[in-house]
């Protein structure tokens, strides 16, 4: 058990301390979330690609990767469609309702973009695209800031380029071999 704990210990760094690189590899801010899903949504989209459109993407990427699905908080992440599908379409009484339409269409397009493969043997990713276009829609139509309006009307209508990107990133996250590598215990001499 000690070695193993020392395979993840470094040298004491200059604000005192011993630094766990496995933790500080795990731990993860808001900033640099956004800043991880930002630079991978860039690098699956088209060159020409609208930096407002990228940026809110990247942003709703980050709030869920950082949004436990057992979180107290108001929205926690969807474990899959079937509760965007309880919460959104089955409650009709959010459709006048422009934050949780935004939440709904953001949570469509987490699960049938990202999470596309995992979603796809269980529901019509194509029916929940479209769901999700509407959600955004909405959500623009009840948006009272001109400029978020319009960004959620384009997101509505780009719906799904956008999820076909997510799906992309996903896929190139999954397929890239990450490896921790963590300092050696010290071995012994003989």
């Amino acid at each position: 058990m000690l070695a193993a704990r020392a395979a993840f210990m470094t040298e004491p760094k200059a604000r005192g301390g011993v630094m766990d690189p496995l933790r500080e590899l795990l731990a993860t801010d808001q900033r640099q979330a956004l800043e991880f899903f930002f630079l991978g949504l860039q690098d699956v989209s088209e060159p020409t690609v609208d930096r407002r459109e990228l940026l809110y993407n990247a942003s709703l990427l980050a709030h869920y990767a950082q949004v436990s699905t057992q979180a107290d908080a108001a929205w926690p992440s969807p474990a899959d469609l079937s509760m965007v599908f309880d919460h959104f379409v089955s409650d009709t009484t959010l459709l006048h309702d422009g934050l949780m339409m935004e939440t709904a269409g953001a949570q469509c397009l987490l699960l049938a973009g990202f999470f596309e493969d995992q979603m796809r043997g269980r529901y019509s990713i194509r029916w929940y695209a479209e769901l999700g276009a509407s959600f955004f829609s909405r959500a623009a139509v009840q948006e009272s800031s001109p400029n978020k309006a319009r960004l959620l009307d384009t997101i509505g209508r780009r719906f799904e380029p956008w999820r076909q990107c997510h799906a992309r990133l996903s896929r190139e996250l999954r397929n890239q071999p990450y490896v921790l590598n963590a300092a050696r215990p010290p071995t012994s001499v003989s």
